[in-house]
């Protein structure tokens, strides 16, 4: 683990609520590098997701001071600590895969560290609202493919399609239920 890490573990007592600092620095950081990596092309959905988790994980991001920043008991400094040293451990991999130019591995170590950063941010603030990677991850696709369509009708992803035709199934068939369950009524 980073030996800066391990020093604030040690001077935690004076500050515990260094960690909502230390993660957002990491987070930003990282964030950054991942987007030089990606800056030369046309980032994919995937990319723009990660992207748009981080940047909704980050934003508003209050002070460690700020009133509506909670102190933690033992177990959920705890949990806090567990959330830092995870998202550390994600650090030398993270890295790996960018001098290797792994763009897709990429995507998912910053994933899983935003969703660490996410979990701390949580911990502190627990009344602000954060997206959930899937959330933000279906309206991205769902824009990529809306973009896709404009430019080639025909490269549109089979897989959004279908979903498409399942909802209008499903929807379909929950209208029929529907019709019978008030015939029989």
């Amino acid at each position: 683990m980073n030996e800066k890490i391990e020093e604030l573990f040690q001077r935690e007592h004076d500050n515990p609520r260094i960690w909502l600092r230390v993660a957002s620095e990491r987070l930003s950081l990282l964030r950054y590098v991942f987007l030089v990596q990606i800056e030369d092309g046309i980032p994919d959905a995937d990319q723009r997701s990660c992207l748009e988790y981080a940047d909704a994980v980050l934003i508003g991001w209050p002070d460690e001071h700020a009133d509506d920043v909670y102190d933690l008991d033992k177990d959920q400094l705890n949990q806090v600590r567990h959330d830092i040293t995870v998202m550390e451990e994600r650090v030398p991999v993270f890295r790996k895969q960018e001098q290797e130019g792994r763009i897709a591995d990429l995507s998912d170590s910053l994933v899983a560290i935003t969703g660490c950063v996410a979990q701390v941010r949580r911990a502190y603030q627990p009344g602000f609202p954060l997206p959930t990677y899937s959330e933000i991850r279906r309206v991205v696709q769902e824009e990529w493919n809306a973009d896709m369509e404009r430019i080639d009708p025909d490269r549109v992803d089979p897989s959004a399609e279908q979903m498409r035709e399942e909802a209008k199934s499903e929807n379909e068939e929950n209208a029929s239920e529907a019709r019978r369950e008030g015939e029989q009524a």
